[in-house]
């Protein structure tokens, strides 16, 4: 498994936008993506303008193909990477029992 979580800052004012596109592109992952365990996006409670992703992938080809769609280009990087002061993402594997 592969875990990747990005947080996003919002340029001032922003977060309506960027709420808009991930909940699109977190209907579109369900719908498309078998190889996506988790996909979920969380809104900051005071600070309107900040996200935090986590999603959760079978492994690193459904992760490779998850950035290779059509949708993730226009979403994510048209749409929602101009909409943001920054960006940060971080990639994990996960913890299995053995």
């Amino acid at each position: 498994m592969v875990v990747l979580t990005a947080q996003y800052q919002c340029k001032t004012g922003m977060g309506d936008q960027v709420e808009t596109a991930l909940l699109e592109m977190m209907k579109l992952v369900k719908d498309n993506e078998p190889g996506c365990v988790h996909y979920l996006a969380n809104r900051g409670q005071a600070d309107k303008d900040a996200f935090l992703l986590f999603e959760q992938y079978q492994d690193e080809s459904a992760l490779a193909q998850h950035s290779e769609t059509a949708y993730f280009q226009r979403l994510v990087l048209g749409t929602i990477v101009p909409l943001l002061e920054k960006r940060e993402r971080t990639l994990y594997s996960a913890i299995q029992p053995k």
